[in-house]
């Protein structure tokens, strides 16, 4: 019996403009997710592939952390890599909460680490 390790999981989602480019700049290293089926089949080492319009930008995932609320994820992560260095916890609670209303919440709040993959030329 052979065993092979497991290769990792290439994922594609959508992100607004403001997101994509401080993710794009590297200010923006913790993608905050709600836990949709898709969402909870991310796991460290898998690719993510970011789309915004005709804009594509690839990410690894090195590390995920589920949360039972925005609240708790804000009182754990670093703002500043979720929002950007301009965003106060306030807005970014405002922000989130724009996003994802209180049942989306109820679903678990994930917290995906990323960091950019540089395109092979």
């Amino acid at each position: 019996m052979t065993t092979t390790q497991p290769q990792p999981g290439e994922h594609t989602l959508t992100i607004r403009k403001p997101y994509f480019d401080l993710v794009a700049s590297g200010a923006k290293t913790i993608e905050v997710r709600v836990g949709y089926p898709k969402i909870r089949k991310i796991a460290v080492g898998d690719i993510l592939q970011f789309t915004c319009g005709d804009d594509t930008l690839t990410t690894r995932v090195d590390a995920v952390k589920e949360y039972g609320s925005f609240a708790a994820m804000l009182d754990a992560e670093d703002a500043a890599a979720i929002g950007g260095p301009d965003m106060s916890h306030d807005e970014l609670v405002t922000a989130i909460r724009n996003i994802y209303p209180p049942e989306k919440e109820a679903l678990g709040v994930f917290a995906l680490h990323l960091s950019l993959v540089q395109a092979e030329i």
